[in-house]
């Protein structure tokens, strides 16, 4: 699956630059990263509904499209498969690859991002 991650995510580097009227994918680019969430969060949707319905051939269907939407997003976001293999293997090393990081951590790793209040005495 890693090799077809990385063939869609050129695909999608390579189509960005075509005309927005040809190219579905440089439509989404030039309508801006609101637009692309929104695509995004609607297919995660629609594979969540579905698989509560059990619907599995539409689960696979609208899983591809989440994950078109994902490369989507990573590109905007200058994000590399690579990066995302990284931090996969990083976490798989720590809990194993079917575990999440742990909430403590991930609220740890919150409060190091929270920009500094500066206080004037």
């Amino acid at each position: 699956m890693d090799d077809s991650l990385h063939r869609l995510y050129q695909a999608i580097l390579a189509a960005r630059a075509q005309d927005p009227a040809s190219s579905k994918t440089s439509k989404l680019f030039h309508a801006g990263i609101e637009k692309m969430a929104k695509k995004l969060a609607e297919e995660a949707v629609e594979v969540g509904l579905d698989a509560v319905h059990m619907r599995r051939d539409r689960v696979v269907l609208e899983s591809a499209d989440l994950l078109y939407n994902l490369a989507v997003i990573w590109a905007e976001c200058d994000i590399h498969p690579e990066d995302v293999y990284r931090e996969m293997s990083r976490r798989e090393a720590l809990y194993g690859i079917a575990e999440k990081l742990p909430k403590a951590q991930k609220g740890a790793k919150r409060a190091r991002l929270r920009p500094l209040r500066i206080v004037s005495r």
